[in-house]
């Protein structure tokens, strides 16, 4: 039988160089989506994989709909054909831009890049317009990629380190980079002269979260050339508690006990670790950032006040955004952008709207709308006064 076997005639499921769907589509960039947000900049959110053959024993993604649903059946991974193409055409139909998400939801650097390329194709199309791009990832990344963001100057790229305990990262992941490797990963990105973030997120309770176990990840993580740390404790979908309680079952079963009567709280469609642990967590884990000269915040942390989701970033974040860099709305000049304004990109927390867009500033309300889209960047691109290049 061929290796290539027709769905539909949109889709192809592709045998090698692992099982996974290959698909053609025109979806969007978009905004963050979902109005409790803890995320203080506008992004442009990019995700050329649905699904992740990284395989973490708590990915949330498995509970979204469409594509994640057949993952979390299939465990097949969905890759979007030519994408950096369609995301190239949608930067050029905008005047107006803000930073690249590489992938808020799965790892742009998985397996499946090495045969598409899809991620690194879509940084060189932000790059050569100068509109800056970030990653996130637990995998390795092309130098290639690296040089290239280092010519935007606030492209920034992030590595997910929840244990510095390679043992224990192997239960919690069937492939991604060794410990070791994403270390490495740390140091070769900002030896870039980029900005460097590790994401010790999630923390899982009862197998990575012991202080002494923390304190180390903050120092090695610092001692490897990182600026920033973000952190958040593993929450958990309400539809999937079964599934992810089940898998922390390689830790031992009193563990899966322990986390029942622990995620005791639910907020926003997920349970959540009670929050008085939550909030020993992030005190200590603030007082060891501040210890090492890093910066620090959460990332989609809440807590239920008069059965209202708050956050709370700002009880413990010790930078102006989260993921530790101020980056401005970009505009269109010619066939490049530049930074509309020297503000610091904090949207979230913005009453002046300096880079001319009003609905950005999202202080000046609690109901301000939070959740954009493309038709959005388009109707401000009608109105913010730039040259467009024939």
């Amino acid at each position: 039988m061929s290796s290539i076997e027709k769905a539909d005639e949109k889709e192809q499921k592709i045998d090698h160089p692992l099982p996974h769907f290959l698909v053609k589509s025109k979806k969007e960039l978009h905004g963050w989506y979902r109005d409790e947000r803890e995320c203080t900049s506008e992004r442009m959110l990019i995700n050329p994989y649905n699904g992740c053959s990284n395989g973490c024993v708590y990915c949330y993604a498995k509970s979204y709909a469409g594509y994640f649903k057949r993952y979390r059946e299939t465990g097949m991974v969905t890759v979007f054909e030519d994408f950096d193409s369609v995301i190239a055409s949608q930067l050029d139909s905008l005047n107006v831009a803000s930073c690249g998400y590489l992938s808020p939801v799965t790892d742009p650097f998985q397996k499946l890049e090495e045969t598409y390329q899809l991620s690194s194709r879509i940084v060189r199309e932000f790059v050569e317009r100068n509109i800056p791009i970030e990653f996130v990832t637990k995998s390795r990344v092309p130098g290639s990629v690296l040089d290239m963001m280092a010519e935007q100057e606030h492209s920034f790229g992030q590595v997910s380190i929840t244990t510095n305990d390679e043992g224990k990262r192997q239960l919690m992941m069937g492939e991604g980079a060794t410990t070791e490797q994403l270390f490495g990963q740390v140091s070769a990105i900002r030896g870039k002269g980029l900005h460097t973030v590790v994401r010790i997120d999630p923390i899982v309770p009862l197998v990575t979260d012991s202080k002494e176990e923390l304190s180390d990840l903050v120092s090695k993580a610092a001692d490897s050339g990182a600026c920033h740390i973000v952190a958040s404790v593993m929450d958990v979908p309400i539809g999937m508690k079964q599934i992810i309680l089940e898998t922390m079952g390689v830790f031992g079963t009193s563990v899966i006990l322990d986390l029942e009567r622990l995620y005791s709280e639910k907020i926003c469609g997920y349970l959540n670790a009670n929050v008085a642990y939550r909030r020993r967590i992030f005190d200590h884990m603030r007082s060891q950032c501040d210890k090492k000269g890093v910066t620090f915040a959460l990332c989609m942390e809440f807590e239920l006040s008069d059965g209202e989701p708050v956050g709370l970033n700002s009880e413990f974040m010790s930078s102006t955004n989260c993921e530790g860099i101020d980056i401005p709305i970009y505009v269109r000049d010619g066939d490049k952008f530049k930074p509309a304004t020297d503000c610091k990109g904090n949207c979230l927390s913005c009453a002046d709207a300096s880079c001319g867009i009003e609905e950005l500033a999202m202080a000046r309300s609690p109901d301000t709308k939070k959740v954009f889209k493309l038709a959005d960047y388009r109707r401000w691109s009608r109105f913010i006064n730039t040259e467009k290049t024939p």
